[in-house]
């Protein structure tokens, strides 16, 4: 879903007009390949563009074909480097093959729609298009699902259940009448995360503006009014007066994070007792785990009578925090501080091991996905 905040600006501009445009969608790669399926790029015909399906090195040559491919309707194009594929024409050096698929705004615009509303909204989406055969382009949404089972409808509630980008044969969602040469592009698009920054301070603008470039509903609370405001914090999606009240109200999800950055004892005891019993997928506080530790059991002591029983829940909740937060990546000042918390954030929020790729062995799917090859005719 990170991919909409680079469509969006182009994409609310073109949305009012009649301007024609071709949405650019990565639905396979074979080999190495800079982006993974359900990579867009938008291209309006008066030559503007957003998103990216490489590293930069692909895009002009896509973008100056695209609407000569698609003058007869929906096409998928394959750009390859590998050297047994003769000349290297793109220069992106992958050793891969990537398949395009290109279509005009008649198709693109229901998609786009759909992908708006899911990112405002900030909840899941999964797509199924058909992306070879004589069906190419159509398509269907979780949101709009017929009663009538068929291919697309059972790919879109894979994908719903797999939770992933998978390139399949029509005929596997039993289609007796299928050709066995289609095939389904489902992708599932993750719900919009929201970082929730407790705290207005000068620190935390680099953090509001990494979290900007992911594509994040951002949300600034701090219980000095003057300083939680949208003034201030133009980047963030909200930025309001912290109170109970209004933490009471708060739209925090599973997936969301929060950092705690108040530099102020009972504005951040405050946040941990609204914020403890939610469980957000990711809580953390700045500053030395001892003072964590010590609000904690504070505020521990406020539902147990038994000192002791306060001390274990205590530890329970600073075990389950992160405090301090943020990766040892070295560095002093507000960005690099702000690196740190985004980096331990995004690992703890994707359920990654943080480690370095090349200590990590690619897996066979990885080096040689299989299922990305029945593309070819």
């Amino acid at each position: 879903m990170n991919e909409m905040n680079h469509l969006l600006p182009l994409w609310r501009q073109l949305r009012p007009t009649d301007q024609d445009f071709v949405l650019a969608t990565i639905v396979a790669v074979e080999g190495s390949g800079y982006r993974k399926p359900g990579a867009r790029m938008l291209i309006a015909s008066d030559g503007r563009r957003a998103g990216t399906i490489s590293g930069g090195c692909l895009e002009a040559e896509v973008a100056k074909k695209a609407f000569w491919y698609t003058e007869n309707g929906s096409v998928v194009r394959r750009y390859s480097t590998r050297a047994e594929d003769g000349d290297v024409p793109y220069g992106m050096g992958c050793g891969g093959v990537v398949h395009v698929l290109l279509e005009r705004r008649a198709t693109a615009q229901p998609l786009l729609d759909a992908m708006t509303d899911a990112f405002d909204r900030r909840v899941p989406l999964a797509i199924a298009t058909f992306v070879s055969g004589t069906k190419l382009g159509q398509r269907r949404f979780s949101a709009i699902l017929p009663e009538p089972d068929d291919a697309l409808s059972s790919a879109v509630r894979d994908a719903l259940t797999m939770r992933q980008a998978t390139l399949v044969p029509a005929d596997e969602h039993a289609m007796p009448s299928a050709n066995s040469t289609e095939s389904i592009f489902a992708e599932w698009l993750a719900p919009r995360p929201g970082l929730f920054i407790v705290g207005a301070g000068n620190d935390v603008q680099p953090l509001i503006r990494l979290a900007r470039e992911l594509g994040w509903y951002i949300a600034v609370l701090d219980g000095r009014s003057h300083l939680a405001t949208p003034e201030r914090f133009p980047e963030a999606d909200a930025a309001f007066r912290m109170t109970p009240d209004s933490l009471a109200c708060l739209d925090l999800r599973p997936t969301d994070a929060v950092a705690l950055m108040t530099h102020s004892l009972e504005q951040d005891k405050m946040a941990l007792r609204a914020m403890l019993p939610l469980k957000p997928g990711y809580l953390g506080v700045l500053g030395p785990r001892q003072r964590t530790a010590d609000m904690l059991y504070e505020l521990a002591i406020e539902s147990e009578i038994n000192p002791y029983d306060a001390e274990q829940k205590a530890a329970a909740w600073l075990n389950a925090l992160h405090a301090p937060m943020g990766l040892d990546l070295g560095g002093d000042g507000p960005a690099p501080i702000a690196l740190a918390i985004l980096a331990e954030i995004q690992q703890t929020i994707m359920g990654r091991t943080g480690k370095p790729l090349r200590q990590l062995k690619a897996t066979a799917a990885e080096m040689q996905p299989a299922s990305m090859q029945s593309l070819e005719p």
